[in-house]
């Protein structure tokens, strides 16, 4: 990439941004447009960017601690905001996994221009995307760390995703829109950066994206580094184990961070996950 072409790239991405929170967001329901802006902290000197992604429903806001824990370490941090999310939940509700994996593709197009070598990371869905981009682009990342990535939810509401969802579909054909139910109630950890309501159609991707990495994770090449919320009242505490477990290879590391809450990515408690995330990028070897 030519010199300083990053740069533009980094532009484009916060007015296109703008341009959606322009025309998607709610009164009274999207948050402020700072809470769903990308975030970028450069560091001039850095041998190493690190991609990081949020989760479903949040906006870069939710990863901006441990942005800037990593940008204290040395590291360019790059946090991408996901299509559909910083705007509304209407937007979401129109946005499919594979748009979520382009806005990661831009992101890390504007690490690699100001990096030479490049971790992805991710907390929940986030993780989710980080794991894909490992699998499918194993050539572009020296490491991957998964955090609390939905491999199986516990709510009931979750599991009957894809079947409310063919029946919104069918009422809208139909014309009996009244009689679908698009969204769901979010009890959010971070009211003031998530949604707090959940498009069943987006409840729909995340699953399958899940159902994709779960299937690719054992041709997974690039070191690992899993973590897993113990307790998370939201995501099964065994996610995790089945992950590391279904990675074939032995350059991996799983830890468990106890905590009532599925949101372990701010706050006291995130320190603890930024000492496992500073450990492992400490021992990680880069050509």
């Amino acid at each position: 990439m030519e010199s300083r072409e990053w740069e533009t790239l980094a532009l484009k991405e916060m007015l296109r941004f703008y341009e959606e929170y322009e025309t998607f967001a709610e009164e009274g329901v999207s948050k402020p447009r700072d809470i769903g802006a990308p975030v970028f902290l450069h560091h001039p000197d850095a041998h190493i960017g690190i991609l990081l992604i949020h989760g479903f429903m949040a906006a870069p806001e939710e990863v901006r601690e441990w942005a800037e824990c990593l940008y204290e370490k040395g590291y360019t941090v790059y946090a991408p905001r996901l299509a559909g999310h910083g705007t509304s939940p209407a937007d979401l509700a129109g946005r499919t996994c594979d748009e979520w994996m382009d806005s990661v593709d831009r992101g890390h197009a504007i690490l690699k221009g100001c990096c030479p070598h490049i971790v992805v990371a991710g907390f929940s869905t986030g993780a989710g995307l980080a794991l894909a981009q490992a699998l499918f682009k194993p050539e572009a990342f020296q490491a991957v760390i998964s955090v609390s990535a939905p491999l199986k939810f516990k709510s009931p509401s979750v599991a009957g995703a894809e079947a409310l969802n063919d029946w919104n579909r069918l009422c809208r054909a139909l014309g009996l829109s009244w009689f679908a139910k698009e969204f769901v109630t979010n009890h959010a950890d971070n009211p003031h950066i998530n949604y707090l309501k959940s498009p069943i159609a987006g409840l729909v991707q995340v699953k399958a994206l899940m159902n994709r990495v779960w299937k690719k994770l054992p041709a997974l090449s690039a070191p690992a580094l899993i973590v897993q919320g113990k307790g998370d009242p939201k995501v099964s505490d065994k996610s995790g184990q089945k992950i590391f477990t279904r990675i074939c290879h032995d350059n991996k590391t799983y830890r468990e961070i106890p905590f009532h809450l599925h949101g372990i990515v701010r706050g006291p408690i995130a320190l603890e996950l930024f000492d496992e995330v500073n450990q492992f990028l400490d021992n990680l070897e880069t050509p």
